[in-house]
Order: C-alpha cells, then sequence, then structure tokens
C-alpha cells in the first residue's frame, strides 16, 4: 500500500474547517439532560477463573436507561480507590470475554471495558447489549442507522452510553474519580474523543487509530468500510447528501476535540485507508485540552502501533500520575 494522504509536514498543518452546527452545545447538553440515567448501577462477581484481578459483570444505565454491559476488572484484594482507565471498543466488537482486557489491571488500574450497544458479533468473543432503539432505512452496518436526523442517529445513543460509562465508574468505591483516562482503537478511539469533548476533568485520553472524524473527507476517500457504509447508503439516497453530513456534523470528532478539557496521546498510521491519518491529525490539531502527542506510525496500517503502543500509553499515562 503506497502513501496516500498527505505528508508528514502537511498532516501537521492540517487545520481544516469542519461542519459544526450553530447548537451542537445546546444539542449534546439537552441529550444527556433529557436522557439522565433512570436505575442502579449493579455489578455481579464474575468467575473468571482469574487469581490475580477481581472481576465484576456490571450493568448501568445508558441512554434513555438502556442497560449496559461492561467489564469490571481490578488488581486482585485493592483496597483503596485506584487511577482507573475506561477503555470503548472497535466496530463491530464487544466486551468480549475478561482474559482478554489483562493490560490496565496488571498495570496497577482499575479498568472498564464498555460494551457497544447492538455490536459484538463481527470478530472477538462477542457482546451482551443490545440496542432497542429503533431507525429508518439503513445500509447494513451501523454508521447510517438513524442518519435521518442527529436526534435519531445511532451515534447519539453511544456517545450518551459513553459519558455515562464513565460517570458509573467514577462513581464506583474501586476508583479515584479524580485520576481516569479514557482510551479505545478505532471506533473506541472515536468514542473516546466524544466522551473526552463531553466529560470535564479526565486525567487524559488516549484514542488509537481513532474513527469518526473529519467525516466530510473520511467519505468517500478511503473506499473502505466503515466510512463507505455512507457512501453506499448516498448511492441509492442520493438526495439525501444534505440531510446526511448535517447529522453527522454532530457526531464529528474534531468538533468535540475542541471543547476537551484534558491532555491526549494519539496514533496513527501512515498506510491507514480505514481511517486515514489526516482524519486524525484533524482532530489532534483541534484539540482544546492542552498537549496533544501524537505517534506516528509510518509503514503500518489500521494495526497502527500495535502492542507496542499500549506500551507507549502505559509509559504516557503512568507520567501523568507522576
Amino acid at each position: 500500500m503506497p502513501f496516500f494522504d498527505l505528508s508528514p509536514a502537511e498532516l501537521e498543518e492540517y487545520r481544516p474547517a469542519v461542519r459544526t452546527p450553530a447548537d451542537f452545545d445546546e444539542f449534546w447538553t439537552r441529550t444527556l439532560a433529557d436522557h439522565s440515567p433512570d436505575g442502579d448501577v449493579v455489578l455481579e462477581p464474575y468467575a473468571a477463573g482469574l487469581s490475580l484481578v477481581d472481576v465484576w459483570d456490571m450493568t448501568f444505565p445508558g441512554f434513555d436507561a438502556n442497560p449496559i454491559k461492561a467489564w469490571l476488572i481490578v488488581p486482585a484484594g485493592a483496597d483503596e480507590p485506584l487511577p482507573g482507565v475506561v477503555e470503548f471498543v472497535g466496530y463491530g466488537g464487544g466486551r468480549g470475554l475478561p482474559h482478554e482486557h489483562l493490560r490496565w489491571p496488571s498495570a496497577g488500574y482499575a479498568y472498564l471495558i464498555m460494551d457497544t450497544r447492538g455490536q459484538g458479533s463481527a470478530w472477538g468473543a462477542g457482546g451482551g447489549t443490545a440496542d432497542p432503539q429503533g431507525s429508518g432505512f439503513s445500509y447494513p452496518g451501523f454508521m447510517t442507522r438513524g442518519i435521518d436526523s442527529q436526534e435519531t442517529y445511532y451515534y447519539r445513543r453511544v456517545f450518551t452510553d459513553a459519558v455515562r460509562a464513565v460517570a458509573a465508574f467514577r462513581a464506583l468505591p474501586h476508583v479515584d474519580a479524580t485520576r481516569v483516562a479514557v482510551t479505545g482503537n478505532s471506533q473506541g478511539g472515536g468514542i473516546a474523543i466524544a466522551a473526552a469533548g463531553l466529560v470535564p476533568g479526565l486525567l487524559g485520553v488516549m484514542p488509537n487509530v481513532p474513527f469518526l472524524c473529519h467525516f466530510g473527507r473520511a467519505v468517500g476517500l478511503t473506499g473502505l468500510d466503515p466510512y463507505e457504509e455512507i457512501v453506499r447508503y448516498l448511492a441509492v439516497h442520493r438526495e439525501a447528501e444534505d440531510r446526511v453530513f448535517e447529522t453527522l456534523s454532530y457526531f464529528d470528532g474534531v468538533s468535540f476535540a475542541a471543547r476537551t478539557t484534558a491532555p491526549a496521546l494519539f496514533s496513527t498510521a501512515l498506510q491507514d485507508m480505514t481511517c486515514p491519518p489526516s482524519t486524525v491529525f484533524a482532530a489532534r490539531n483541534n484539540w482544546a485540552g492542552g498537549e496533544a502527542e501524537i505517534e506516528i506510525y509510518r509503514y503500518n496500517h489500521h494495526e497502527g502501533g500495535d502492542q507496542l503502543h499500549w506500551a507507549k500509553q502505559a509509559a504516557w499515562l503512568a507520567a501523568r500520575l507522576g
């Protein structure tokens, strides 16, 4: 795969003017207020067969109080609040099984991995959260579900779930609420950016090859799913372009980046056609939360830095904790 996007020098200076609705902040304030949680956080001890960590099957109320599943994993026998990491999952995946998620707890953190509603059947070990909300016409996948309006769009529910996940996690006795970071790969990285734009006071944000950024450039550039789902939808619904991009403008990671309050460590890969590097830099270069470092993997595709990058994330977060 050749280099296909902007040059590294151009990427560093790339600050596109994205379409941000005048009522963007009002929309999200209203969304979070109108769909406030109604219900308790439920923790059920889970026999994962792991002696060095304690595991709970967690359910918390998300958008419209819909039950959202997560795994809570902490170092075994921890008896004081710990710094925490909340992770969001890549496109099509679910929370999987606890033994897949031992790195952050092994590094001494309380850890939560949130299911993405309706997903969990494309790869991995599955998920446990349905999406009970309906939608209109859509192309198979999640990118066009409810895309006729920002009120019904799928990611309105997902981003609200993410905000609720952070709030529920911070309220647990296992967690030091003042020292919580968010992270995720691909879709999970895009969700982490949205959460960082909606949740104040995070310790740090670690979006890895993030998705859901700079839709106006990504759609039609990559030729790959998931962005290509929007292209296929518009190939049929030819008259819907303005409406579709109006909806997407309420969910663009670049707009959330401009509202963040915590520093960030991004990653991108220069041969990544799934989440092109210019779309990642568009969010990073508009970051409002202080320093936004970025690791560039010049010869990689959407796997980015893979296991090497987690080691860099762990070192970065440890430095943030002093």
